[in-house]
């Protein structure tokens, strides 16, 4: 009879591991979008199921008669990008059934389908005050010739009244690395804000020094006074004292952004100045809604916004706006190929990953001849009028 077991469990665990293997090796396929300004993909490249069977099931049928998996995954999602070694490298947040989150590298050769998680893991050093959840890590190769890791660390706030257990302190982790494999912790960022999230370098040194795109807040949820996606200067990474932080693209009332904003990754640099993708918040009666944003600053001035398009740049559709948190599209990851092939990637609901495709010209093109917010429903119509009057003759 035990052997009859072994090879029932056997039978069991081949059979996931089929699943598995067609899941990873499904073929993604393109969908054009109406906007022409990206193309999205059929399928999400990374879910839940994809987590490897061996993070979660015990594979020993002595210890597992019953084959059971015993470390549940609730979602993956909120990932951060970089082009390593010429392959598509995706720093993910992997959120358990017990509602921590890790991070977990998986990569692809072409950065659409096929994602294979790296063997374990990442075990983050810590610092002398230990995270209790960590998520949404930023990658960049900055200049300096590190690949920083810039997430979220959260930890239960000192100061909550006896009986809260979900009050939080946000601040921003740092970690950098010269192979993505050993990671040296750095501390976390010192600022004059009392929280800060969606927080990522600047790939290059501005005079002589680290810019750090900052997201100043008040509380955990709310970002009162401090609203906005800012900038500020660190003089060495290993002392990451911001001592000011400039305000570059506050939050705004009655926009996609009037509630907060954050940077997504770090910005993309081209002839006509630096690209930024962001994601905006709007208060709804059927709860929060987040949606993508662009805008451009200056090649030379990082505070000077020099385009900023009206509107969203995307928004979850029919399929991406029901999950665990639903009605939510997040981005922190994006990578620029040498052809100027852009690869979004960004998650639904925080529940799963997918990927949209663009080009550096098109969203070039995009940002800099997209009507901005004129902040009014008649400045909205005198766009409308605009466009009506320059299509004269061509309808």
């Amino acid at each position: 009879m035990p052997d009859q077991n072994n090879q029932n469990i056997t039978e069991s665990i081949q059979d996931l591991y089929d699943e598995h293997n067609e899941l990873q090796k499904r073929k993604n396929l393109e969908i054009s979008h109406p906007s022409g300004i990206f193309k999205k993909y059929k399928y999400p490249i990374l879910t839940a199921e994809h987590i490897p069977l061996h993070w979660r099931y015990d594979l020993d049928p002595k210890t597992n008669p019953k084959g059971l998996e015993r470390i549940g995954v609730n979602a993956i999602f909120n990932a951060g990008a970089i082009k390593w070694k010429n392959k598509y490298v995706l720093a993910l947040r992997v959120e358990g059934k017990d509602r921590k989150s890790f991070f977990a590298l998986a990569e692809s050769d072409n950065g659409i389908d096929n994602f294979k998680f790296w063997d374990k893991p990442i075990l983050l050093p810590q610092t002398e005050d230990p995270d209790v959840n960590v998520y949404d890590m930023r990658l960049t190769l900055h200049e300096d010739g590190y690949v920083y890791g810039i997430f979220c660390t959260e930890r239960k706030d000192p100061n909550a009244p006896a009986g809260d257990t979900s009050s939080a302190i946000a601040n921003a982790g740092i970690i950098r690395s010269k192979d993505l494999m050993i990671w040296e912790r750095l501390p976390d960022l010192i600022s004059g804000s009392n929280q800060q999230r969606n927080v990522t370098i600047h790939p290059e040194f501005v005079q002589g020094k680290y810019a750090l795109y900052t997201r100043p807040q008040d509380g955990f949820i709310e970002t009162g006074a401090g609203g906005g996606i800012g900038i500020g200067y660190i003089e060495d990474m290993t002392v990451p004292r911001v001592d000011e932080e400039f305000i570059i693209n506050p939050k705004a009332y009655h926009t996609i952004y009037e509630l907060k904003n954050g940077q997504g990754p770090s910005p993309l640099k081209t002839n006509h100045g630096w690209l930024h993708l962001a994601h905006g918040v709007r208060n709804t009666a059927a709860g929060l809604r987040y949606v993508l944003y662009m805008f451009m600053t200056d090649l030379e001035n990082l505070t000077e916004v020099t385009y900023q398009p009206g509107g969203y740049f995307m928004a979850p559709d029919s399929q991406e706006i029901i999950g665990d948190v639903g009605n939510v599209l997040f981005s922190n990851g994006w990578i620029e190929d040498e052809n100027g092939d852009v690869f979004i990637y960004y998650a639904s609901s925080d529940t799963r990953m997918h990927v949209a495709k663009t080009t550096i010209d098109i969203l070039v093109d995009y940002c800099m001849n997209t009507p901005k917010d004129k902040l009014t429903s008649n400045g909205s119509v005198e766009n409308i009028l605009e466009l009506i009057d320059n299509n004269k003759g061509f309808h």
